[in-house]
């Protein structure tokens, strides 16, 4: 993968932390994006503890785009990854402005992001989009309004996003998860170290356990390293067989 560059969005949250180290061991020269590298003090932790990958200060989506062009004048993989603590409750009681935040970062973030990519992309003739969403909503449950309409808002983008860019030889999939181990959505100490957080999982969770990072940045190095342009407009459950159905009562 020598001469490749990959940009990845949010890197220090859900599923940045795997996807740098898997295609930083594909070979790509990676640049990321994080809302702490807004922080100086932030940025340069982040980039003395990963010296072969590039940090990124710019926050407003077109910025980030074309500072991370700038570098090899080239944009070989996109990794859209987008996170928000989700914010649950009755819609009756919701604050819209919480609604209006979680659009802005699970939607509006990258809708700009890929407004601004993609006439790079098309003009490179070249590329793979990697999108990391959510299928939270295949089970909606009560509370879940605002996180829920974001999800099905990207994912619908999504679908959007493959038909413009089929054309032109460029795939756009996404990763769907729900129960991947991170810090933004199913923290360690809730989930891991917990003696009831673990049961809540092994009990609701087919395979009993919650995803490893690795096991993602396993399918976002296969998404980006693709040969084929044919798999595009794919959401890709990765939940460990998640929602199953639930026996009846008697």
């Amino acid at each position: 993968m020598s001469g490749l560059t990959a940009l990845i969005t949010n890197a220090l949250e859900f599923a940045g932390p795997p996807a740098v180290v898997a295609l930083c061991e594909a070979g790509f020269q990676v640049i990321t994006h994080d809302t702490a590298f807004a922080d100086t003090t932030a940025r340069d932790r982040y980039q003395k503890a990963n010296p072969d990958v590039m940090v990124l200060s710019a926050q407003i989506p077109a910025e980030i785009v074309e500072s991370a062009w700038a570098v090899a004048k080239r944009l070989d993989v996109l990794v859209s990854n987008d996170a928000y603590p989700p914010i649950h409750g009755p819609i009756v009681d919701a604050n819209i402005d919480d609604l209006r935040a979680t659009l802005e970062r699970l939607v509006v973030f990258p809708f700009a992001l890929m407004k601004a990519a993609i006439p790079r992309l098309i003009a490179q003739q070249n590329a793979r989009v990697v999108m990391i969403t959510s299928n939270r909503t295949r089970l909606p449950l009560p509370g879940g309004a605002i996180p829920d309409a974001a999800r099905a808002g990207l994912n619908a983008l999504v679908k959007s996003l493959s038909l413009e860019l089929a054309p032109h030889g460029i795939p756009v999939n996404a990763i769907a998860p729900n129960y991947l181990y991170s810090e933004t959505y199913f923290p360690r100490a809730k989930f891991v170290d917990d003696a009831t957080g673990r049961a809540y999982i092994q009990g609701v969770v087919p395979v009993g356990r919650l995803a490893r990072p690795e096991e993602i940045g396993e399918l976002i190095h296969y998404l980006a390293t693709m040969q084929g342009s044919f798999l595009t407009g794919s959401i890709i459950d990765f939940s460990g067989g998640w929602p199953a159905a639930q026996p009846r009562p008697k």
